[in-house]
């Protein structure tokens, strides 16, 4: 099943105690799964994110929610948008993703990039490394996991990791989806002509129809017919009678307006140049109950025509 209309989750600071965070979480993820969305995706991350709140406000570990959030939905694919690989050596995020698609019943999704927010890193003692570093490491990662989804044992003896003919079982079906995340050009979009399944664009809507024309020539480049690779971006919505102000909610990857008003836009700004599907996060309503239901039945029948 394809990624077409995604609701990201990318803040857990609903004003509640920790006892009522989790039912927030549950409640938004069943209310996007009965207004038509096709995935829930978490952000990973254990800080929050600079924009959207302080380091020190509500984060869950990605993995551990998406399983939980498994046995309470039926239909939604599950994913993060996305792992950061510097996170997990890539052994142990391909038995994470295959598990979650075990106890899913196949509803898992692996997002995956290079890793970015340098504070996180330094501060929970994960190795930051340079760009060019992080981007080396995730396609030495990528060469990893794929065959490891696949059911195969790989051996491999790279510059950062190494595995000897690394079992992965159970496994719920012979492939799980690869999305990769990010707007990079030359790193980026490389490698999710390379490896990828889809390809979450992170770019300004004016700049998605170079960025498609990009794509294209990363595809043309290893002669791979460009239809195979699924896309899709991510935009944050603002409804008009948003109750709180976020800083990242400006700019130009955000919709502003009423539910029509945002579907029609996204319609003819996202859709309508060649992108296969979007994703959407809400963070300035916090959890507000029908929000989400609004969005929803306005862009699934957009998606679908």
């Amino acid at each position: 099943m394809a990624i077409r209309l995604g609701l990201q989750i990318p803040n857990f600071s609903y004003g509640t105690s920790v006892a009522e965070l989790f039912p927030a979480v549950k409640a938004q993820v069943e209310e996007a799964e009965a207004a038509g969305f096709d995935t829930v995706l978490l952000m990973d991350h254990f800080y929050q994110l600079p924009g959207l709140g302080e380091p020190d406000e509500p984060m869950l570990e990605a993995y551990t929610a998406l399983g939980a959030l498994a046995s309470v939905t039926e239909r939604v694919q599950l994913s993060t948008l996305v792992t950061g690989n510097t996170y997990r050596n890539p052994t142990l995020l391909a038995k994470t993703i295959t598990t979650l698609d075990v106890v899913s019943a196949g509803r898992a999704i692996l997002g995956i990039g290079a890793g970015w927010f340098e504070l996180e890193h330094r501060q929970l003692g994960f190795d930051f490394d340079s760009f060019t570093e992080r981007f080396e490491k995730l396609e030495e990662a990528l060469q990893i996991i794929v065959p490891m989804l696949h059911g195969d044992r790989p051996t491999f003896d790279g510059k950062w990791y190494r595995t000897e003919s690394a079992i992965n079982e159970p496994r719920y079906r012979d492939h799980i989806p690869v999305m990769l995340g990010g707007g990079g050009e030359k790193k980026t979009f490389r490698l999710a002509a390379r490896y990828a399944d889809h390809l979450n664009v992170i770019a300004d809507i004016d700049e998605l129809p170079h960025k498609l024309d990009v794509i294209r020539q990363r595809c043309a480049e290893i002669d791979r017919d460009q239809a195979t690779l699924e896309t899709s971006t991510l935009l944050t919505v603002v409804l008009e009678d948003a109750p709180r102000d976020i800083g990242e909610a400006r700019g130009g990857r955000v919709v502003v307006g009423s539910p029509d008003q945002v579907a029609d836009e996204i319609k003819r700004r996202v859709l309508d140049v060649g992108l296969d599907g979007v994703i959407v996060n809400l963070p300035t309503h916090g959890y507000t109950p029908g929000v989400i239901t609004k969005v929803g039945e306005v862009l699934r029948p957009r998606v679908d025509a």
